[in-house]
């Protein structure tokens, strides 16, 4: 059993990793899939939403396959639908054709993200303790990855369907040979679930849920500003040069994933409430750092306290809404997954509204307030008691 659970680990691992890297690969190509289609940035953008559209719809299906068949039959499947539906934007030759491309490998995207992440919360509930925070951290290798090989095949000048076709291949193959390592659902059933649980319990859970969901897409929104305005700040606020500001993202994006390495052990030690707490405390002093220092150096180690401070915060409120039912998990998932989602989408569209109001650097003192109010409202992680649902001290506290 205990060979059984670390091999489960390890494939959460591998999923994550390849849905990482199945993103990162089409970033990457964005550059020549534009050139070739003919649409401007401005049309682009609204492309994006497209995606995240097909990714929000993704998930709200994803949860309930999850709940309903189990993330063991869920998670491969979605992982081979991201990956073939990788291919499409490198094929699409007209504004129509990539406008449906990406909203078919958004909506794989998002199917896989919630499913294995309700397959994560599966392993974290069988270890007693947690390990979520480590499979984000390993997301963000995918998108390290995938940048290394986009690099590779531009260098040897293959297009972009070429380059999202192999990746496509290596995706399905992947996806099909850690299937096995998988979990098998838990023996609860969703339908029995609904039937027999009381109807009073029933609405108290979402009503938590939602709330979960709110810190999420304060907390995305958060992350989604960071990771389109952090290197323009340094460049248009603090003239920079070009080379130097590029490190304001990648001092943010460092931080993030060394943080997301250490958070299971903070949690486990001191508690989700308290990482997400002083997480969003710290996030918020370190924008605020950003948004009033005239100094390059200083608003680099802003970005940095930025990065670690966020870097727990997304993974306790995913695997608080996992474990607050363990019928529902993926469904409660998708519910704070997909509207953090909206948040990591709308972030850069609100600091870009806000610039026509006040400097691009004072505009992160809004990061800031949702920083405090996701550190205030930190005890919503705290679970409702529950007699028939036994809990270990490091989730609970």
């Amino acid at each position: 059993m205990e060979r059984a659970l670390r091999a489960s680990r390890v494939v959460t691992f591998i999923y994550f990793v390849l849905n990482g890297t199945l993103l990162g690969m089409w970033v990457v190509q964005i550059p020549a899939i534009e050139d070739r289609v003919g649409i401007s940035h401005a049309a682009l953008g609204g492309f994006l939403v497209l995606l995240g559209a097909g990714a929000f719809v993704g998930m709200q299906v994803g949860g309930r396959l999850s709940d309903r068949l189990g993330a063991r039959a869920v998670v491969p499947l979605a992982a081979v639908l991201c990956s073939v539906t990788l291919v499409l934007p490198g094929l699409a030759r007209e504004p129509w054709t990539l406008a449906a491309a990406l909203l078919l490998f958004g909506c794989g995207n998002g199917t896989l993200d919630v499913s294995m992440n309700a397959h994560a919360v599966q392993v974290e509930k069988a270890y007693e303790r947690p390990v979520m925070s480590a499979f984000h951290a390993t997301f963000s290798i995918g998108g390290v990855l995938a940048a290394l090989a986009g690099a590779a095949a531009i260098d040897l000048g293959w297009d972009p369907a070429t380059t999202l076709g192999t990746a496509a291949g290596v995706g399905v193959i992947v996806a099909l040979v850690s299937a096995r390592g998988l979990l098998p659902a838990v023996p609860t059933a969703p339908v029995a679930d609904a039937e027999g649980e009381p109807e009073g319990k029933k609405r108290a859970v979402p009503a938590r849920i939602w709330l979960l969901a709110v810190l999420a897409l304060l907390v995305m929104l958060c992350e989604g500003a960071a990771n389109d305005w952090s290197v323009l700040h340094l460049e248009a606020v603090l003239d920079a040069p070009e080379s130097t500001a590029a490190f304001a993202y990648g001092t943010y994006a460092a931080t993030m994933t060394v943080g997301r390495l250490l958070a299971d052990r903070m949690s486990a030690r001191f508690g989700p409430v308290a990482v997400l707490r002083y997480g969003a405390a710290l996030a918020g002093v370190g924008i605020t750092v950003v948004a009033l220092s005239p100094w390059i150096w200083a608003a680099l180690t802003g970005w940095a306290l930025f990065g670690l401070g966020l870097s727990g915060c997304v993974p306790q409120l995913f695997s608080a809404a996992g474990h607050a039912d363990p019928a529902a998990a993926g469904t409660n998932v998708s519910r704070v997954a997909g509207l953090g989602y909206i948040g990591m989408l709308a972030g850069p569209a609100v600091i870009g509204w806000m610039t026509h109001l006040m400097a691009l650097n004072h505009t992160f003192l809004l990061l800031t307030l949702f920083c405090a109010t996701a550190a205030a409202a930190a005890g919503i992680l705290r679970p409702s008691p529950d007699p028939d649902r036994p809990r270990t001290a490091e989730l609970t506290s």
